[in-house]
């Protein structure tokens, strides 16, 4: 007898500045899909907040231009396709939904509430982890109480910073000197970054960060060696093996991390063993400080001065193209691509599972 596919709902695109990005990762996931276990529907959401909806898909695409499903239905079918269970519908098409959605309202808890509302398991972390993963104030609030590690930083909004400029100049030069990043404090893929190296620079720096989002984190700079680990798991979460990124530029910036491709990934790291093991376990606390489940990128310092660990941040929805850390960390720790992309999907079900058993009110 025929096994039964499993339909997965695939996002990507999105109102986001990584929208590119996200197409890339929908790519080359879609490509290593095993379709005798799965077939597709994807979901491209425009730059525009616009939702289509793709037909059924028993193959990948053969191009990303393809993705943007030019032809498809719109926001009202695709929606009603998710909400299907809340009209009422017996037969839901969609076993499982797997968002690919980079930065703002994809990773950031959004989407995932979304699919709480309609009741769908989905892959990834949920709304909490989302939220606070993407909040690099908020995660750095939750590292301090887990007591890992981490650099100096100040972390404002505009209100403060227009109402208290010259208090906040001091305080990030007092407490973290020159030269220090200035963040938008809720996007990723190195967006909206930028190096100051003096008071004129700084302020502009947070000008700059200030068009992307309305929080911003000044880091001190640390000279270090950038390290990541790879977390997989939900409730028995796993960590890999740690790899190290060699930046093509002054810092791991949106260039390096997609489109130029010189920046080399050391796969595994070359550290000490006790090094890195200490890496795979503050990995495992960072993912259980912000309560996540499916996976997770953590990315560290390893401050060359005296090789003490510094966590940087996690990365709730970390990259799936061809340069990406996440899926080639597992790959040497011994878990395929395809192998990687069944155990998330297991994951989303196995959790949902879970949390459907729950009761939401008192008994009479």
């Amino acid at each position: 007898m025929e096994q039964q596919k499993l339909t997965v709902g695939l996002v990507y695109g999105g109102k986001s500045g990584e929208h590119e990005v996200s197409l890339q990762t929908a790519y080359a996931v879609m490509n290593a899909f095993d379709f005798t276990k799965y077939e597709i529907i994807p979901f491209y959401i425009t730059k525009q907040g616009e939702w289509r909806k793709g037909s059924v898909l028993h193959a990948a695409f053969k191009t990303v231009d393809q993705l943007k499903l030019e032809q498809a239905s719109g926001t009202q079918e695709a929606l009603n396709t998710i909400f299907a269970k809340l009209y009422g519908s017996q037969n839901q098409v969609i076993d499982v939904m797997f968002p690919l959605l980079h930065g703002t309202f994809g990773e950031d808890g959004t989407i995932q509430g979304m699919f709480e509302m309609a009741d769908l398991p989905y892959v990834g972390a949920g709304v909490l982890a989302s939220a606070a993963g993407m909040d690099k104030g908020v995660m750095k609030k939750l590292f301090a109480q887990a007591g890992i590690p981490q650099g100096k930083y100040c972390y404002f909004n505009s209100t403060q910073w227009k109402q208290n400029h010259g208090e906040m100049l001091q305080q990030i030069e007092g407490e973290l000197g020159y030269p220090c990043f200035v963040k938008p404090a809720n996007l990723g893929s190195s967006v909206g970054i930028s190096k100051a190296n003096n008071r004129e620079e700084l302020n502009k720096a947070v000008d700059y960060a200030l068009g992307f989002d309305l929080k911003i984190v000044v880091e001190e700079f640390i000279e270090a060696r950038e390290v990541e680990v790879s977390v997989l798991g939900n409730d028995e979460p796993i960590a890999s093996v740690p790899g190290e990124i060699v930046s093509s530029g002054e810092y791991y910036d949106y260039a390096a991390k997609y489109t130029d491709g010189k920046s080399q990934m050391l796969i595994p790291a070359p550290l000490d063993e006790e090094v890195a093991d200490q890496l795979r376990e503050y990995a495992l606390h960072a993912f259980r400080a912000i309560e996540g489940s499916g996976i997770t990128r953590a990315d560290f310092f390893v401050r060359k001065s005296d090789g003490s660990i510094l966590i940087n941040e996690v990365n709730t929805m970390p990259g799936f193209t061809p340069y990406s850390m996440y899926p080639l960390l597992w790959r040497e720790t011994g878990l395929s691509y395809a192998a990687l992309l069944d155990r998330m999907i297991e994951l989303a079900l196995e959790r949902y599972t879970a949390r459907a058993a729950l009761t939401y009110e008192n008994g009479v």
